[in-house]
């Protein structure tokens, strides 16, 4: 191992080098708590799942200047969030809110795109005046 550091969700970064072929890796640990199930729309409940959320952030940031940490950090305060309410359910509504709120101050148009998707946002007024909205706000 070369050398350890803390990253900002509370895990741990290693660099390491292997030992055949002399290349260096990182490898990533954080601790697996116990995250609420998400109550879903139609009633179902699933289990959070860190990686599924990361890539539908990372989806409504493709081809915008938005580093991978960045997201990294929006879904780690997400999911931190969710574990300080110690409860055994929310409603994956609550979750949907906080990557609005993430997206709304990490970069405007991912959060325009996330939202057409969360919100249903399915026509051009709509639309326009969310980002009449974005404007009016900066």
């Amino acid at each position: 191992m070369i050398d350890t550091t803390h990253d900002a969700r509370g895990g741990i970064r290693r660099r390491r080098e292997c030992k055949n072929c002399g290349k260096r890796y990182s490898t990533y640990e954080r601790a697996v708590l116990a995250a609420p199930m998400l109550v879903k729309k139609d009633g179902s409940r699933e289990e959070f799942d860190h990686d599924k959320l990361a890539r539908s952030v990372q989806i409504a940031c493709v081809k915008l200047p938005v580093s991978a940490a960045d997201v990294d950090h929006l879904v780690g305060q997400i999911e931190a969030k969710l574990m300080q309410m110690e409860k055994p359910e929310v409603s994956s509504r609550v979750v949907g809110d906080m990557v609005i709120a993430g997206l709304k101050d990490l970069n405007e148009i991912a959060y325009i795109r996330f939202a057409l998707v969360y919100l249903g946002i399915n026509d051009l007024q709509t639309i326009r005046k969310e980002v009449d909205n974005l404007i009016a706000a900066s």
